[in-house]
Formats: structure tokens, C-alpha cells, sequence
């Protein structure tokens, strides 16, 4: 193998950005002839992929990692996501020039990497032919950044650790001491309220203090968002049509992306798209362990192999059996029946699946009603039981973020009892779990007498009103465990969450302030997943107005979205009668599947 170090490569303004280059050698001499091309672009340092250029570079292929606008070697101005199709588009268009290339590239990469394949993509290259997108958006706004019009407060964190990483740092160490001390105090600055121009220290660089006040007070669907580099969605008709792998993990921030762009372009394109969903979080692909949940079968996943079974399929014209495979390759978790493991570990072992299209297609909706009593079954509410249930909202005392589907920020993702814990210090780390708070509304179902199988989509669609002019209302589902042996207590383990905002019942282009006390229909997403609850097991889902620090709080008075200075503490209310039978609806999978 050769290194070529720092290679220049303008793009269209002029801006030159630098990659290394890994080429296959005999001894101290290139391979001779061209050769299909791996393409890396990366925020985070092309240094760090040394190990995937030696990878593929001695397997036949050229592997190029470069670090995209403004960061580390390369020049220009770094504002995440935004110049990541056009730099995508002119460095695949340099590759094909170099007599190297054979005419074809393929893109890999996870997280960043992969919303930057997915911008190229979505502007159609010539030459580009195969892609692995590992933990990859849809669309930023809908699912990623934000979620149902609710920010994601790990974006401001990562503001301020690449602002703390970036190339203004790096030429000034006495900017970079006051960058890291901000980036270590991250927390405490987001909660001083709405970040503002001047205010934090973000402002010694300015392209980083301006994204990051960008995505928190661009609160509506508009012209910023729909950026190719804020995810393909709205350009999957002109995507560019290549054999596509789609990579995600159940308990991933990237979740429901992956699947919605597996889903959508699988529908409209003609080569293949596949899709491979493990137990993982965020960057952790193969791992068997996401929280405190362990996944004997799911870990051990050889993940550089499944990438190079892929590309010698679509680049070198291998078979390697992808043409004739089930697309779709879903784990399915908690098969073993639940079982606790030892030293804390909660054992959601299960199996490996296959099938044709997402969801399965031997599932069905199945729906499941909330009841005044707590109650949560497929029989819809009958007179008789309370219709309402109201709660306190104060945005001074959110309900804390236990886990779930997190990343670029200092808690750890996965599955965990939900109670209160220190390893989520917003919790206060006391044990008190979280259904026991006048803020959690709880709906379980009796024990199950049989297995629940589900995979696929999870919607909740809930009756709501409050006694101001804006609000957020979340969605937990949890598998509780009975109390056993290893755990005297049971267990109440996060599958999946959502949040919605109020203001953006009816679309999210145009902001809708409620009317206090008037009853509005508020439906949304929670992630997607694939799980069995074994018997014994209850369904349950919690409902309240907030999950911090994950999402941004509501402040409930009505203000311009990331610019209040007034928070209110707001009286909120779940209706679930007969009349408006609030409800989750879930893909189950039929019993002969269990």
C-alpha cells in the first residue's frame, strides 16, 4: 500500500480541499491500471481513517478520505451540511478524471459521512455506483435535528466541541483553551436559555455561533432545510440509482432516517437497496451491548465485511449472492424471552430475520387505546371511565432523559430501567423511577398471555389540550419486566420515544398557536423497532410533555421558537373517552412469527 498525503482538490469556487489517498502497491510500486475508488468525507479528521484505507487499499481498491470544507486540512469555511452536495459532486468528478479511477466510485461512511454521501447522491454524480450509508438522516428537520418540530439539544453540544476541534482552534491555542472550556461547560450554557449572538463563546467563530443559531431558531420546514445536506428526502426522484446498503441500529439517533430512505427509495429506483438493521446505537454497528441491554447474536458483527461483500458485488462485479438476497435483514430483539443478565445487564438477546420489504409483510397495524385507568388494550374506551387526565408541565422540572436513541452528547444510549440514575445526572441519580412522577402519565397492558412480536412503524395519535398557546407532549414505549430473581423489582426498559410540538399539528411550514382549553388531534413517529415481549411481560406507554436534555423545553408561552426569554409552567391535558380514544399503533408481527 501507498499513502498519498494531503492531495489538493478544487472545487467549483475555488476553494481547495485536501484527502489522503490509499492505493494497493507491489513492494514500493503502485499497482498498475485503474481501479475502483472508495470515497470518505469526513468532519472529523481523514487521519482517523488510516485503518479503512489499509483495508480496502490491499484488497484491490483505492480508498480516499478527505476532510470536507473548513475542517483540518482542507480550506473554505466550515457550516455543517450545508456545501456537502456541490464538494461531494466536484470530488467525484476529480476521481473519475485521475488515471487511476476505472470510471467507478463507491461512498461509505456513518453519522456526518453518511449525510454527506446522501447529499451527493441526492444531485445524481456521473460515476457514482455503490453506497454503504451507515446511521444516515432522511431529513434532518423531520427526524434527526428535529423531531416533529423539537430540537435536538445534542446539535448545540456539537457546536461547541467542533468549534473546540476546528481550524481557527488549531491556529490559535489561546482561542482553543476558550473553545474547550465552553465545550466542557456545554450544558450549563443551554441552560441559561436560548443561545444568542454574542452571548457564548462561540462567537470568536462566527460560521460555527451562526449554524448553530440557524437550527435552533429555524423552527419552521423552509428553504434552509431542504439543503440536499440536511438529507435526501426531498430529492429522492432525481437520487442518483445505485446499489444502496442502508445501515442503522434500533436504539440509533438515525433510526427512523435509515429506514424511511430504505423504504422510499427501494420504491422508486430500479438497482438494488438493502437494508440491515442490528441492537445498536449510534457508531456502535456490530457491538452487542446498547445501555445495559445485552445482544449475544446481534454483536460480533464483522462490519468492514459486510461493507466489502458489497462493494466487490457492485464494484467488481463479484457475485457475492446480494443479487439474489432478501433485502431487508432486521434483528429482532428480546426472542430469548427476556431474561435478566448478570451484574445489571438486561439479556435482550433474539434472532436475525430476513424478508422482502419494511414492515414485514406478514404483519398487521395492530392499535392499542389509552384508558382513564391506566389502562392500555386493543378494546376502546367505554363510558363510564374517566375521559381526561391532566397534568403540570413546568419547564423548571423536566422529566430527564434516561437513555434511548442518543449520540454527540455525554449520556449513554440504549436501553435502561427507567428510573431515575446517576449515569444521567439531570435525573438526579436517586432510583425514583420515572412513572412515579405527577408528570408521567402511564398506560400498561395486563400481563401478556401470549408473546407480542413487534417490527416496523409505531404512530401515537393523542387527544390533547392545554391552558396556553403552545406546548410539547411526548411518547415512550416500555417493556416491563416482571419482577425476577436478578432484578426483585422488575424492570421498565425503553423501546422507543417520540415528542411533538403543539404549534405544528397541521403541517410544519406554518406555526399554529392553540386556543386554551380547546381539544386538538395531535399525531406523530415515535423510531421504529423489532422486539418481542414475552409472556408475563406488560406493553405499557408513558405520555408527557418533555424528555431533557435530549429535546429542547417547550416554554410554553407561545414565544418565537429558540428566542423566549419567559418560560410558564402549563396545565395539559390527555383526553382518552370514547369520543376521542387517544391511542399507539403498533406492526405486529402474527404468533406463528413468535
Amino acid at each position: 500500500m501507498l499513502v498519498a498525503r494531503d492531495a489538493t482538490i478544487p472545487m467549483r469556487d475555488g476553494v481547495p480541499l485536501a484527502a489522503d489517498i490509499y492505493l494497493p502497491a507491489e513492494g514500493v510500486d503502485r499497482v498498475p491500471g485503474a481501479c475502483p475508488v472508495l470515497l470518505l468525507r469526513t468532519p472529523y479528521d481523514k487521519a482517523g481513517a488510516s485503518a479503512s484505507g489499509m483495508f480496502y487499499a490491499r484488497r484491490g481498491y483505492i480508498f480516499m478520505a478527505q476532510d470536507v470544507r473548513g475542517r483540518y486540512a482542507s480550506e473554505g469555511e466550515f457550516f455543517p451540511f450545508a456545501d456537502e452536495g456541490p464538494d461531494g459532486v466536484d470530488t467525484v468528478a476529480w476521481i473519475r478524471e485521475q488515471a487511476w479511477c476505472n470510471g467507478k466510485v463507491g461512498t461509505l461512511g456513518g453519522s456526518y459521512c453518511a449525510a454527506d454521501q446522501s447529499a451527493l447522491a441526492s444531485l445524481n454524480p456521473p460515476g457514482l455506483t455503490a453506497m454503504v450509508v451507515e446511521d444516515g438522516p432522511s431529513s434532518y428537520y423531520h427526524s434527526s435535528m428535529r423531531h416533529n418540530g423539537v430540537l435536538e439539544l445534542r446539535f448545540l453540544v456539537y457546536a461547541m466541541s467542533m468549534a473546540a476541534s476546528g481550524r481557527e482552534a488549531a491556529a490559535d491555542p489561546g482561542l482553543r483553551r476558550v473553545l474547550e472550556q465552553a465545550a466542557g461547560h456545554a450544558w450549563d450554557y443551554i441552560r441559561t436559555g436560548p443561545l444568542r449572538a454574542g452571548t457564548t463563546p462561540l462567537h470568536l467563530v462566527p460560521s460555527y455561533e451562526r449554524w448553530a443559531i440557524e437550527v435552533l431558531t429555524r423552527a419552521r420546514y423552509d428553504e434552509f432545510w431542504r439543503s440536499p445536506g440536511f438529507g435526501p428526502a426531498p430529492y429522492y426522484d432525481q437520487h442518483a440509482d445505485v446499489p444502496t446498503l442502508y445501515v442503522g441500529g434500533w436504539y440509533d439517533t438515525y433510526t427512523r432516517g435509515t429506514i424511511e430512505n430504505f423504504v422510499a427509495l427501494s420504491r422508486c429506483k430500479e438497482r438494488p437497496v438493502h437494508l440491515l438493521m442490528g441492537p445498536w446505537t449510534h457508531g456502535q454497528t456490530g457491538v452487542g451491548q446498547a445501555g445495559d441491554a445485552t445482544f449475544r447474536s446481534g454483536g460480533g458483527v464483522g462490519f468492514e465485511s459486510v461493507r466489502l461483500r458489497w462493494f466487490d458485488q457492485w464494484l467488481k462485479g463479484r457475485d457475492m449472492g446480494l443479487g439474489e438476497s432478501d433485502p431487508v435483514t432486521y434483528f429482532v430483539m428480546g426472542t430469548n424471552g427476556g431474561k435478566a443478565g448478570a451484574s445489571g445487564a438486561i439479556d435482550m438477546d433474539g434472532e436475525w430475520r430476513t424478508g422482502k420489504a419494511w414492515p414485514p409483510a406478514e404483519g398487521h397495524q395492530a392499535t392499542f387505546y389509552l384508558h382513564g385507568d391506566g389502562g392500555l388494550s386493543e378494546s376502546v374506551p367505554y363510558a363510564g371511565q374517566p375521559a381526561q387526565t391532566t397534568f403540570t408541565f413546568d419547564p423548571r422540572s423536566p422529566v430527564p432523559t434516561i437513555g434511548g436513541n442518543l449520540s454527540a452528547m455525554p449520556l449513554p444510549a440504549g436501553a435502561f430501567d427507567q428510573k431515575s440514575d446517576p449515569r444521567f445526572p439531570e435525573s438526579g441519580g436517586n432510583g425514583v423511577p420515572l412513572a412515579a412522577r405527577p408528570d408521567v402519565l402511564v398506560y400498561a397492558t395486563p400481563p401478556l398471555p401470549r408473546p407480542l412480536a413487534i417490527a416496523g412503524p409505531i404512530t401515537v395519535e393523542l387527544y390533547v389540550s392545554t391552558d396556553g398557546p403552545d406546548t410539547d407532549f411526548t411518547a415512550k414505549l416500555v417493556d416491563v419486566h416482571p419482577a425476577s430473581a436478578e432484578h426483585p423489582g422488575g424492570l421498565a426498559v425503553n423501546l422507543t420515544d417520540g415528542i411533538a410540538r403543539l404549534r405544528f399539528r397541521n403541517g410544519y411550514e406554518t406555526e399554529e398557536l392553540a386556543v386554551p382549553g380547546e381539544v386538538y388531534r395531535l399525531g406523530f413517529e415515535l423510531f421504529p423497532t423489532a422486539c418481542v415481549l414475552p409472556v408475563g411481560h406488560r406493553l405499557r406507554l408513558d405520555v408527557s410533555s418533555s424528555n431533557y436534555p435530549r429535546f429542547e423545553l417547550n416554554p410554553n408561552t407561545g414565544e418565537t421558537l429558540g428566542k423566549h426569554r419567559t418560560t410558564r409552567s402549563a396545565q395539559n391535558t390527555v383526553h382518552h373517552g370514547a369520543e376521542r380514544p387517544s391511542a399507539v399503533r403498533l406492526w405486529v408481527l402474527p404468533s406463528g412469527t413468535d
